[in-house]
Parts: structure tokens; sequence; C-alpha cells
């Protein structure tokens, strides 16, 4: 598909928005571009897109409310300028959504929050939750507990996290750079922007400027890899300018700046190699004959009363493998239940889940989603 009908169709959306930006290279908090990105991301709202907003300048809006002119190395100076620098971000944000008739939400999150796969789960739900309530939900890291990420981490990757854990069809990345170069423009005058490459190309790596800002903690390279990342799920990234002129709403209509980085598969065929390939099996649940022919047939959930037995001490969010009563692998996938919970759901309609657990979870063992079969 053409770049501009691609992006144009997308109808989730992750923009991610960098330190510098926000805080016009430490000058403090950028209340009038701040504003002009809000206006973009709440008509993307008026035309019925979905957005999460994953927004860096927690600690450079504390650092230069504390003094700093260079980002401070003791972690509990950072940690004490994100405390302080992320009440006045989400403040300023609040004020200009609410202006467009939009709620917002905060939502803090750590690297580790997202390799738990029963804080991912609860992470996807919420922010699914909001979305499906019309809220733009804002995504920063926690940076007020964590330490590792504080030192080491970025919101390039966080964004390209978020965008799989929503599903995102687009990671929109502002940067105060034009986008991706074939060599360091700073450095080379003959340097040329990249504007289209697959997220997969290693080349790209060594292409990207690994050095950051005093304010940020990432760059070039992190939105590299932050495209690879967001790739795994399916979704395109584009690394362009946010000082360009209504740059969101012009990238959303399909017009061509910055750096264009796509997936190689699908989203529902990146995932399930992902799904196939890169989790370990935690047990194993054993499939009547009606529910192997419905998982063969393609794209059926795994719903509990096709299911004889469950063996393992798996936890909601683990891989399983599905086999039939020989003992032949059939499917593998993400069970939404406990080993417990799924034993008492064994053969039973799923209308019958609420009264069994004492609420009501999800309809399916395994959404179809989130199954491969083999």
């Amino acid at each position: 598909m053409d770049i501009r009908n691609k992006i144009a169709q997308a109808q989730r959306i992750v923009v991610k928005i960098g330190s510098a930006l926000l805080t016009n290279d430490g000058q403090g908090l950028d209340i009038e571009n701040i504003g002009k990105w809000v206006e973009q991301i709440a008509h993307l709202r008026e035309s019925g897109k979905e957005v999460v907003l994953v927004s860096s300048g927690s600690i450079a809006a504390g650092m230069t409310r504390l003094g700093f002119t260079t980002r401070p190395k003791q972690v509990n100076e950072l940690q004490a300028a994100a405390a302080l620098g992320q009440m006045k971000l989400v403040g300023l944000y609040e004020s200009h959504f609410v202006r467009h008739g939009l709620h917002t939400a905060q939502i803090l999150l750590t690297h580790d929050d997202l390799s738990n796969r029963r804080r991912y789960l609860n992470a996807r739900s919420a922010l699914r939750t909001l979305l499906s309530f019309g809220v733009v939900p804002i995504v920063n890291e926690n940076d007020t507990v964590v330490t590792d990420e504080i030192r080491f981490g970025d919101n390039d990757t966080l964004g390209a996290l978020v965008a799989n854990l929503v599903e995102a069809d687009v990671l929109i990345i502002l940067t105060d750079q034009l986008g991706l170069f074939d060599k360091n423009p700073r450095d080379h005058e003959d340097a040329e922007l990249i504007s289209h490459a697959f997220a997969s190309d290693e080349r790209l790596e060594s292409m990207a400027s690994g050095g950051a800002g005093t304010l940020g903690s990432g760059g070039m390279l992190t939105k590299v890899r932050a495209a690879h990342l967001a790739a795994r799920s399916g979704a395109d990234t584009l690394i362009a300018s946010g000082r360009e002129e209504d740059v969101i709403s012009r990238v959303v209509s399909g017009e061509i700046i910055g750096t264009w980085l796509q997936p190689e598969y699908g989203r529902m065929a990146a995932r399930k190699q992902w799904l196939a390939g890169h989790l370990k099996s935690r047990g194993d649940l054993v499939l009547d004959a009606g529910a192997v022919k419905a998982l063969r047939s393609g794209g059926k959930s795994l719903l509990p009363v096709g299911v004889k037995d469950a063996e393992g001490s798996f936890s909601r969010g683990d891989m399983v493998r599905c086999v039939d009563e020989s003992g032949v692998l059939i499917a593998r996938g993400l069970i939404n239940y406990g080993v417990a919970e799924t034993l008492k759901l064994l053969g039973r309609p799923s209308v019958e889940i609420g009264s069994i657990l004492g609420y009501e979870g999800e309809s399916e063992l395994i959404h179809c989603d989130d199954l491969v079969v083999v």
C-alpha cells in the first residue's frame, strides 16, 4: 500500500514528543508549541482516530525549575527533577486538551512494567479502555522511582513498546532533527535524508548518530531501534521534526515528511512471528477434537468449552501450548487465566465464567489475536 494511503487510514496512533522540543532546548516548557501539538492531536480525535501521547519532558521541566543548565548525574537529583517536572508537564497538557473538550489520563510506566507479562496485560487493558472512552492517555516513564531507566532509558523505546502494547498502526516520533540521514549532517554537508526504508534494515544503525543533547537521553540511534521494536507488532514509524508547521496533521494526511520506517510484515503476521518464536511455554492445554478443528480452520479463539485438561504452572499472560488428545502440538498462545482458574473453566461455556470465577473475565481462554497455529 502507498505510504499516503497507509498512514491516512491509520486508526490508532502513538505520538512521541522529545524533551528538546517540549522545553525549546532547555528554555522551559514551550507552552505555545505544546498547544499546537495538542490542537493537532485534538483534530485527529475529532476525525475518529485514537491517539496515545508519549511525552518526555518531566526531568527537563524539573531541571529548569530547579535551575540546572545541564542534565544532573546524580540519580536522586534526576528523581527530584522528574517529580517536580511531571506535575508541571501534565498540568500544562491538561489545560490545553480541556480547551478542545478532551479528557487526558496520566500513565507512568517503567520498562519493567512492560517486560512483566501480567503488568503488561493490565497496562494494555487500562490504555485500551481509556481509548474506548475517547480519552487521550499521556504516557511517560516513571522517572521518580526507577534508577537504571533514568541512566540508560529513553522514551523512544518506551514509545515503541507502547505502540506494541496498544497495537498501534503508526508511531510518530517528533524530534528536533529533520529525520534520519545517511550520515551525520552536523559533520557532512553532503548528508542525504532517508525518506523511506524497512525498519529491519541493518544499515540504518550505522547511519544513525548515537549522540543526544544535554536534555535528552536518546539520539537518532534510539529512534532507529525504536522503529525496529515497533515493527514487531506491524507498526510503521515516522521520524520527523516537531518544528515543522502542523507536522502531525500533515504526516497523518499522507504527506512525506522526515523518515518513514516500514515493517516488513503486516500487523498480524509480525505478531504471529513474535508469538511463534520468542516466548517459552509455561504449560499445556489439551483440546478436544472440536477445538482442534476450529483452530485449524483459522481465525478462531480458544474457548474453555473445547479444553479437556490443563497442565503446568502458568499465570495470566503466559505462553501455553495447545495440544490434541494425543499430545500433538496444534497452537501456541497467551492465556487469559492462570492454571487454577483454567481448571475450573474446563469444558464450560463462556457464559458461565462470571458465575464460576466470581467476576466477569475474558470470554476466551486465548484470544485469536494472541494465538498462532503451528
